[in-house]
């Protein structure tokens, strides 16, 4: 086995400068003009064609040596996250309210080092750098490939990489099956009849239904899905009255659910309303439930999570565990509908404080920038031999 390590000292302290300037300048879902434009420019300067406009913000920059056909796809995702930033870094978020809290800004830095690289490499085909923007909630790999993604650009397979500060620095996981679950949002809305509350008979409370509510939603996890099956129901938000003494007229429940299989999915979303319409009646109150369906579930291709595993060990600092997948949502599944293809993660444990992702004093390590962008040329080199 050689160890394949593709960047120079001078590129790593490259990649780290990058991946600090877009940790200083973060922007949301389908709002990453400047991030899309600095990705750009770096991606034109080193002779990759450059597609914009895919998802609005998203672009793509391809770049073909050689004669064959064959074609891989590298999606990094490029959006920050509403949160204000707390790490005490010196180049902390300069956008109140906004942070690369999910290490984004790493996932870019990642993908420009490699495009570099392979700018001087060898190989034979077409590889697609695929910046995605809108990861988090929002949906930009769905937005992408309504756009054309891959009518536009043809590709055997795409693979994407998330850092995992849970993970020890450069383990890889890539399951074969289940990486990540499908999620939903509901709102349900509690409509009863106001009253002042020393005279609560004289009302219908949305508070006791709300509260109800929220306490039965947990059966649908322990009572209605197999314990074979991963389901999750989660209220993270619960919001009515404004006074000391006013039962409010109405009562805001909110909150997420996962899955993996289809079946318990539609099972969730069925037995949610029954339970809010049902309970709601049983305090003379009434339920308005609003579900939606958010992100499939990511699920691997076989073969290409064979071909991550198989390319991991070659490259500096990686080593292949395994792990279970996670209930956590990721948009790349809209393109894994659409392709095969593989979503894997790699270690990104820091010694001593170790915020996780969507904290507000996370910060990207940069000790995993040579490993994931070796691991990416590594990968390409794989797919496209030279003859």
């Amino acid at each position: 086995m050689q160890v394949q390590n593709f960047l120079q000292h001078s590129d790593i302290e490259e990649a780290v400068n990058w991946r600090h300037h877009l940790h200083r300048n973060p922007e949301l879902g389908f709002e990453e003009t400047e991030t899309s434009a600095f990705i750009a420019a770096r991606l034109a300067e080193w002779g990759y064609s450059v597609k914009t406009g895919y998802g609005k913000t998203g672009l793509v920059g391809s770049l073909t040596r050689g004669s064959s056909s064959k074609a891989i796809g590298i999606r990094a995702d490029i959006d920050a996250l509403p949160i204000s930033e707390k790490s005490g870094v010196d180049y902390a978020s300069r956008s109140p309210g906004k942070m690369h809290a999910c290490g984004h800004d790493g996932h870019v830095a990642m993908a420009l080092a490699a495009a570099k690289s392979l700018t001087a490499q060898s190989f034979d085909g077409t590889v697609h750098f695929v910046f995605q923007p809108a990861e988090e909630n929002e949906g930009g790999g769905r937005a992408m490939v309504e756009d054309g993604l891959f009518r536009d650009f043809a590709m055997d397979g795409i693979y994407a990489m998330h850092n995992w500060p849970a993970l020890d620095l450069g383990q890889c996981v890539a399951r074969n099956d289940q990486m990540m679950a499908a999620f939903g949002t509901f709102e349900i809305k509690v409509k009863g009849r106001g009253a002042h509350g020393a005279m609560p008979h004289e009302g219908a409370d949305p508070i006791v239904a709300a509260s109800q509510i929220v306490s039965a939603l947990q059966t649908i996890t322990s009572r209605n899905v197999s314990p074979l099956q991963c389901a999750v129901v989660s209220a993270t938000q619960v919001h009515g009255g404004d006074a000391w003494n006013v039962i409010p007229e109405e009562v805001v429940i909110r909150g997420t659910t996962r899955w993996f299989d289809e079946q318990v999915g539609a099972k969730i979303e069925a037995r949610l309303a029954a339970l809010a319409g049902s309970i709601s009646a049983a305090f003379d109150c009434e339920a308005d439930v609003d579900y939606m369906y958010r992100y499939p579930a990511t699920i691997n291709d076989p073969a290409c999570a064979a071909i991550v595993r198989d390319v991991a060990p070659d490259v500096a600092g990686v080593t292949v565990v395994e792990a279970d997948p996670s209930m956590a949502a990721e948009d790349f599944s809209f393109m894994l509908r659409e392709k095969r293809g593989c979503y894997f993660w790699l270690g990104a444990k820091k010694s001593g404080s170790n915020p996780g992702l969507h904290s507000a004093y996370f910060d990207f390590n940069d000790a995993l920038l040579p490993i994931g962008a070796n691991m990416w040329v590594s990968l390409v080199q794989n797919q496209l031999k030279t003859a």
